[in-house]
C-alpha cells in the first residue's frame, strides 16, 4: 500500500476502486484497489517487491561494509555479532567500532532519499531537491561559520566539533527552509516559484561559505573543507541518535501527510475539488522534507545528489506517478552505504562519501537536464 490514498486510479469512487463493502478489492493489472471501512488505497505488488529487495540489499551491503577493515570479518560473523553471537573480539569490533558509522550512513541516506521524494513530489519538478533549494547550503554556511569564526583550541575545539557544528548546521538548514518558504509564499506556494527562490537562497549561502573559507585561517579552512565534502568518518552513536529520532518522528508524519500527494499530482484545482487543502498540505510536506535534509546535513555534512537521484530512479523502478516515499528512503540508505564502502575500500586512499555520491550523481543530473532541454518528460 503506497500511503498515497488520493491517487488517480485508486481513489474512493474511482472505477478501479470497484471493490465494495468492508475488505473489498478489485483486480487491476499490476495493482488492486483495497477498501477497509473508511480507508481506501492501492496495493502495488511491484512497489512492495522492490522495497523489500532494497531492504535486503541494505542489510547485505551494510554487513559487507562493517566486515571490511584492518581486521576483516565475514558477512556471516558480522550478522552473528549483530544478534549477540560470535566471539567477544568480533562483537566489540562490530558493535562498538564499525556499526555506528554504517548505521549513520543508513539513517542519513534514508533521510535524504525521503527528503528528495517529498520535495520533488511537492514541487512536481524532478530536478528539485534539498541540495538545490538552499537547505544543504544553509546548513553548510552556518556550520562553516562556527568552524571558521569559533576559534578556540584543545578541549574547546572538541566540544565545538561534537555539539556546536551539528547544531549550527541543523539551525542553518531550518533557517534556509524557512526563508525559501517565506519568500516563495504568495497566497500559497507554487512549485516553480519555490524552486527559483531556493536556487537564489542556495547561491547566497554558497557565497557566504566561500567568503568564510577565505577569511578563516588555514587550519580552520581545512577543517571546514573536510566537513563540506560530507563524510561518515568518525561517526559514532552521537550521530546515530539524532537522525534516528528525527526519522522516528518525521517518517510517520510524512506517511500520514502523504495521502494528499496523489491529488497534488493532478493539479491544484483538481486537488481542491477533491477536498484537499492544497497550500497547507504542500507547506507541511515540504517542511518535513527539508527538516529531514537539515538533520542529515547536521549529522554527516552535505552529502550531495542522494536526494536528487534516488527518488527519480525509484520512480522508474516502481513505475509510479510520483516518487515513492518508503522506497526512496530504502534506496537512499543503500546508495549512501554503498558509496561509503567504495570510498573506504575501492581506492588506494579513503575518500569522504560525499565525493563518491557526487561522482555517481552528476552524470544522472546531466542526463535529466539533457532530456528536459529536448522537451522529453522526465
Amino acid at each position: 500500500m503506497t500511503g498515497q490514498g488520493l491517487n488517480p486510479g485508486g481513489g474512493p469512487g474511482h472505477p478501479r476502486a470497484a471493490g465494495s463493502g468492508r475488505g473489498g478489492t478489485a483486480a487491476v493489472p499490476g495493482r488492486a484497489a483495497i477498501r477497509v471501512g473508511g480507508f481506501s488505497g492501492v496495493w502495488r505488488p511491484r512497489l512492495v517487491g522492490m522495497t523489500l529487495v532494497g531492504v535486503a540489499l541494505v542489510v547485505l551491503v551494510a554487513a559487507v561494509n562493517i566486515g571490511r577493515g584492518d581486521f576483516p570479518i565475514s558477512i556471516g560473523d558480522v550478522l552473528a555479532a549483530l544478534v549477540g553471537g560470535g566471539d567477544r573480539a568480533q562483537r566489540f569490533i562490530v558493535l562498538e567500532l564499525r556499526l555506528p558509522r554504517t548505521l549513520t550512513g543508513v539513517l542519513v541516506g534514508a533521510a535524504l532519499g525521503l527528503a528528495g521524494a517529498l520535495t520533488q513530489s511537492v514541487t512536481r519538478n524532478p530536478l528539485a531537491s534539498p541540495d538545490l533549494l538552499g537547505v544543504t547550503a544553509g546548513a553548510s554556511a552556518t556550520a562553516v561559520t562556527v568552524i571558521a569564526l569559533g576559534g578556540g583550541s584543545g578541549a574547546a575545539v572538541g566540544v565545538l566539533a561534537s555539539f556546536g557544528v551539528p547544531l549550527a548546521a541543523l539551525l542553518g538548514g531550518l533557517l534556509a527552509a524557512a526563508v525559501v518558504y517565506g519568500l516563495a509564499y504568495r497566497r500559497g506556494v507554487v512549485g516553480d516559484r519555490m524552486v527559483l527562490v531556493g536556487v537564489g537562497v542556495n547561491a547566497v549561502a554558497v557565497g557566504i561559505t566561500s567568503w568564510l573559507l577565505v577569511v578563516a585561517n588555514i587550519n580552520q579552512a581545512a577543517q571546514a573543507t573536510v566537513w563540506l565534502t560530507g563524510s561518515l568518518n568518525a561517526s559514532g552513536w552521537a550521530q546515530v541518535v539524532p537522525v534516528g529520532v528525527a526519522l522516528a518522528v518525521l517518517v510517520p508524519t510524512a506517511l500520514l501527510l502523504a495521502f494528499g500527494l496523489g491529488a497534488l499530482q493532478l493539479g491544484d484545482d483538481t486537488a481542491s475539488a477533491l477536498g484537499l487543502r492544497v497550500n497547507r498540505s504542500r507547506v507541511a510536506l515540504g517542511l518535513v522534507g527539508m527538516t529531514l535534509a537539515a538533520v542529515a546535513a547536521a549529522c554527516a555534512g552535505p552529502i550531495g545528489f542522494v536526494a536528487l537521484v534516488v527518488p527519480q530512479v525509484c520512480l522508474r523502478m516502481v513505475r509510479s506517478a510520483s516518487p515513492p516515499l518508503l522506497t526512496s528512503a530504502v534506496y537512499g540508505a543503500l546508495l549512501t552505504v554503498a558509496a561509503d564502502l567504495i570510498a573506504r575500500t575501492a581506492l588506494p586512499r579513503e575518500l569522504p562519501v560525499g565525493i563518491i555520491t557526487a561522482v555517481l550523481g552528476t552524470p544522472y543530473l546531466l542526463y535529466l537536464l539533457s532530456r528536459r532541454n529536448r522537451g522529453v518528460t522526465i
